[in-house]
């Protein structure tokens, strides 16, 4: 039985670069190239790769681009994926510390819930993004069992994801995004203010604020990675 073809949206700053090239010569394998709103690839209108070299992984941390990117990609109907491309020899010069490459990507995965997938290189990148898709398809046709829940409606995924910050439960959830009237502007907000939010108190402001703002604090030291993140 032939293999279902996927669909593949690239964002047009991405267009020239060795990924799109490799994926354009996949077999069954559709490209197109226009500007996305969020992510690199669009893949099958149910999957959102954001992919990062290591090098500009480290400099999005320490702009804060990072944690803005992923929060964005984790409010997405679709599901999203961060791919971190390149081996750890590509991190010495960026003058950031293993731990707030670490802490970014704990955010990104536990509290975010966004897969953080490796690969070495342009070429394995494009294979892992159209391995990915076969899977989703499999999944979606019943192959798979796909457990975990993913709410649906914009509120609901914010308050979900409100939630995983530490001290943080549904009451709380929602005090915090009725006063900052996003996510993003919880990430984003101070101490002082998150504290003053009826029911958080400053324990578990600073509870969350070492969760989002420990990565961008930390840089500063030359990270020496004896073992790929």
């Amino acid at each position: 039985m032939p293999r279902n073809r996927i669909t593949i949206t690239i964002d047009d700053r991405e267009r020239s670069g060795s990924v799109s090239e490799s994926l354009a010569k996949m077999e069954n394998v559709s490209v197109l190239i226009r500007r996305l709103p969020l992510g690199d690839y669009a893949v099958d209108g149910r999957m959102l790769v954001e992919r990062k070299t290591l090098p500009d992984f480290a400099v999005s941390v320490i702009d804060g681009r990072f944690f803005r990117q992923m929060t964005r990609l984790a409010m997405s109907p679709a599901k999203g994926v961060l791919v971190l491309e390149g081996g750890s020899r590509d991190l010495h010069n960026t003058g950031i510390r293993r731990e707030a490459l670490q802490g970014a990507l704990i955010t990104a995965s536990l509290i975010l819930g966004i897969p953080v997938l490796r690969s070495l290189d342009p070429g394995e990148t494009a294979q892992l993004i159209i391995f990915a898709a076969r899977q989703l398809q499999f999944a979606a046709s019943g192959g798979l069992s796909r457990p975990g829940y993913r709410p649906k409606g914009r509120r609901k995924r914010q308050l979900y994801i409100l939630q995983s910050l530490p001290g943080v439960g549904p009451a709380r959830a929602a005090r915090l995004l009725d006063r900052f009237g996003s996510v993003q502007n919880v990430l984003n907000a101070s101490v002082d203010s998150i504290a003053d939010v009826e029911g958080i108190g400053p324990e578990t402001a600073r509870g969350i604020q070492q969760i989002v703002r420990e990565p961008q604090a930390t840089y500063g030291m030359a990270v020496d990675l004896r073992l790929d993140l």
